[in-house]
C-alpha cells in the first residue's frame, strides 16, 4: 500500500518542502542541487521544481507532471532528471516517494568507482542492503535513467557514478531516511578503511541479519505507524 494515498495534496506539498529543508541543512543538496518527488495518485507526482534552492522551496513551487513528466500544474520548470524519478516509479509499484540528493562522503565514493556494498556493520543488512554503482551517465539525459534500471528492482538505494545517489521508500520519510543510511554506510566505510583493518560480516552473519530482517519487516505496521506520526507532527507544528 502506498501511505501516500492517505494524505491530502497540501499535506505532500508540506511534506516536500519540509524534507527538502532538512537534506539542505544535512548538506545533501547544495546549491539548487537534488530534487525530491512523491505520487499524488496513481497517473500525477508532485515534483520540486529545477533552479530553487531547497532551502528557499515553497508549497506553491511544487510542480504536479504526469506519468510522462510532462507538467500539468505550476509556474516553475521541471527538473531535467525527472526521468530518473520515473524510471523507478515505473518498475516499482509500491513506491510512493524518490529522493536524489549528493551527501558528500557517499557521493565521494560514486566518483571513486566504489559501490556500498561491504557488509560492514549490522545496520548496512538490516537497513538497506547492498547500495550498488550505476555506471556513468551525463545529468539530464536519458542514460541517467538507463544505467539505473538494472538495479531498481532488486535494491533501494542507488550511487550515480561521478553524480550523487538516489533512494526511495513507500514514504518520503522512508525515502529520507535511507539516504541517510547511505550517508552513514559511506561514513563508516571509510574509517573502517582509514582505520586499515575493516571486518566484512560473515555469510552466516548475514544470513541471521536476514532473518531478523525479516522479522523486523513483519512488524513494519508498528513503523508506518510511526511514520504518519511523525508527518502529522510536522505539519501540525508539535
Amino acid at each position: 500500500m502506498i501511505e501516500n494515498s492517505t494524505r491530502t495534496e497540501s499535506d505532500l506539498r508540506r511534506d516536500l518542502v519540509r524534507f527538502s529543508k532538512w537534506l539542505y541543512r544535512l548538506g545533501y543538496m547544495p546549491g539548487t542541487s537534488g530534487n525530491l518527488s512523491v505520487r499524488l495518485d496513481q497517473h500525477r507526482l508532485l515534483v520540486t521544481p529545477t533552479g530553487v534552492s531547497k532551502a528557499l522551496l515553497k508549497a506553491t513551487d511544487i510542480l504536479i507532471v504526469d506519468s510522462d513528466g510532462t507538467r500539468l500544474a505550476g509556474a516553475r520548470k521541471v527538473t531535467s532528471e525527472i526521468n530518473m524519478h520515473l524510471a523507478v516509479y515505473h518498475r516499482r509499484g509500491g513506491v510512493g516517494a524518490v529522493v536524489h540528493a549528493h551527501p558528500p562522503i557517499a557521493t565521494a565514493f560514486a566518483c571513486s568507482g566504489r559501490a556500498l556494498d561491504e557488509m560492514l556493520c549490522q545496520e548496512a543488512v538490516m537497513m538497506l542492503g547492498a547500495v550498488p554503482l550505476a555506471r556513468y551517465a551525463t545529468t539530464g539525459t536519458e542514460e541517467v535513467a538507463a544505467s539505473l534500471v538494472p538495479f531498481i528492482p532488486e535494491h533501494d538505494a542507488i550511487l550515480m557514478a561521478n553524480h550523487g545517489a538516489v533512494s526511495y521508500g513507500e514514504t518520503l520519510l522512508e525515502a529520507f531516511m535511507k539516504m541517510e543510511t547511505v550517508e552513514h554506510l559511506a561514513q563508516v566505510a571509510l574509517v573502517a578503511h582509514q582505520l586499515g583493518s575493516p571486518q566484512s560480516l560473515s555469510a552466516d552473519q548475514v544470513e541471521q541479519l536476514h532473518f531478523a530482517r525479516a522479522k523486523y519487516l513483519r512488524n513494519a505496521e508498528i513503523g508506518s505507524s510511526a511514520d504518519r506520526w511523525l508527518c502529522e507532527a510536522l505539519n501540525h507544528g508539535r
